[in-house]
């Protein structure tokens, strides 16, 4: 059976206004399988899935998907569905005010008289969890139950309708380990009924534990198809990001080591439920730190739960020498800490305010609302930062939303640089920006060490993380993993730990 080909997709393309998102890509998935599907962040993997399922505007511009060696087009999510192909997201689409039963059969309720037949309704519910090893009550609310039952009762939906290809598209970020292996025994059942099942994840542990086959995208081209027995990690990262053990010449850091005795900040057992495993961590005044791992290691969730922008429930925090309970970003903002968000757009900018309101935003949070700064101090604090960083702006008036990205991102550090701060986050400050503003930024972090700030950076390139940082913290799965030294900071030592060492 697993040689059977349930589903294929042959020289997929799709271009969006300057952008080719897919590249001649192919897919296979076999009955009784579970192909993963890899790739860092802008690799294909959620543009392929849209294309597959009929999302609106992301019709192919060529390519074939053939459904158990059948030629099908596939016109919206409905049509898929039609055509034994589901879909279940990280974040569930059902509804979960209404009971287990009416989110199974939503839509296709079985009627008496005209009018729906409850009793009928809900024992086939109990009867198709059951046939799943599902036990709960199908007559209470979904929102009753966990999101890894919630995931569940949606999977039973999907195989109820005639499911011939299943996709899970990041379905354990959420999960505990306990949930996850539940998921995981539905998956084998699953399987041993000629489900072919398609797992979109970044854990590599999961993967390992699951996937008879991993499919790699990076830039929106197929990388290969390869049995998951003969791939070693350490092979899977080298392949999802592009480089080879010897293929970057060795790339010093400019500013030296600028570590400090002095430590600044000290996690002891900090977590947060769902998002990041309990870790310790202890940071010297002064050093970039670099966070490693591959995208949806818990490298993002890690610095939020230090600055309070996902509450840490467990562990405690010594910043400065004392105690700290942060239990929302001011809280970090009043104690010397600054956080450069990955996506600047929806957590960064303000769009409509001018240059000069959203660098001093941050400051006048920190003084409060009754120490209003002078619209005299503003322009001199503007003015400032928009000289000593370079930041391109017709005038300090200007919308930020009319600057380019790099610009964009200047504003952003210069409004945490005015707050003077001990302690910087940077999440991936020089993602979508040009190779000179990158450059800038680079100099500007070894600089800010130099003077005594400690600086935690995060990036999804090497080479930038090899030149920038003097210690490097290593991610995975959630959990902090590993360190590396600053005479171990190298491109093998890097992906061999990312990878889990030599497996």
């Amino acid at each position: 059976m697993k040689d059977e080909v349930v589903l294929e997709m042959k020289n997929v393309n799709k271009t969006f206004p300057g952008v080719k998102a897919l590249t001649d890509v192919s897919f296979k998935l076999r009955k009784g399988e579970v192909n993963a599907l890899m790739g860092e962040n802008g690799a294909g993997k959620s543009t392929l899935i849209k294309v597959l399922t009929g999302v609106k505007d992301y019709e192919m511009d060529s390519g074939e998907v053939r459904i158990e060696g059948n030629p099908v087009v596939i016109k919206s999510p409905q049509d898929a569905q039609r055509k034994g192909i589901s879909t279940v997201y990280q974040e569930v689409n059902l509804c979960s005010n209404l009971t287990v039963a009416e989110n199974l059969y939503a839509d296709r309720e079985p009627m008496k008289f005209g009018l729906i037949d409850w009793k009928t309704m809900n024992r086939k519910s109990q009867e198709l969890l059951s046939s799943l090893d599902i036990n709960i009550d199908v007559t209470k609310v979904l929102s009753n139950y966990s999101i890894a039952m919630q995931q569940m009762v949606a999977i039973a939906r999907a195989v109820d309708m005639d499911c011939k290809v299943l996709i899970l598209d990041e379905p354990t970020s959420s999960l505990d380990d306990q949930e996850v292996e539940k998921l995981f025994m539905l998956m084998e059942r699953l399987k041993k009924q000629g489900v072919g099942i398609v797992f979109v994840t970044h854990f590599l542990e999961q993967v390992y534990r699951i996937a008879e086959h991993i499919t790699v995208l990076r830039n929106g081209t197929l990388v290969g198809e390869y049995e998951t027995k003969n791939l070693p990690r350490v092979d899977l990262v080298a392949k999802m990001m592009g480089k080879s053990f010897d293929d970057l010449a060795e790339i010093k850091s400019e500013g030296g080591s600028t570590k400090k005795d002095e430590v600044i900040l000290e996690a002891k057992g900090l977590g947060h439920k769902g998002t990041i495993k309990p870790f310790d961590l202890v940071l010297h005044k002064g050093e970039v730190i670099g966070l490693a791992g591959l995208l949806g290691s818990g490298r993002s969730e890690l610095v939020r739960s230090i600055y309070g922008a996902d509450k840490a429930d467990e562990g405690e925090l010594d910043f400065k020498g004392k105690k700290l309970l942060i239990g929302a970003p001011i809280d970090a903002i009043k104690n010397g800490m600054a956080y450069l968000p990955e996506d600047r757009k929806e957590e960064g900018i303000i769009a409509d305010l001018s240059v000069r309101e959203n660098i001093i935003i941050a400051l006048q949070a920190r003084r409060g609302m009754f120490k209003l700064i002078s619209r005299k101090e503003q322009e001199e604090f503007a003015d400032k930062y928009i000289k000593e960083i370079q930041i391109k702006t017709a005038s300090r008036e200007t919308p930020i939303k009319q600057l380019s990205g790099g610009n964009q991102q200047k504003v952003i550090i210069a409004r945490w640089l005015l707050t003077n701060p001990d302690f910087l986050i940077l999440d991936e400050p020089t993602r979508g920006i040009d190779v000179g503003t990158k450059t800038e930024i680079q100099k500007l972090v070894l600089k800010l060490a130099s003077d005594g700030m400690t600086v935690m950076f995060i990036s999804s390139e090497i080479e930038e993380m090899i030149r920038t940082c003097s210690r490097m913290l290593i991610m995975r799965d959630g959990r902090k993993v590993g360190e590396l030294g600053e005479q171990e900071i190298d491109q093998m030592n890097i992906m061999k730990a990312i990878a889990g060492g030599n497996e």
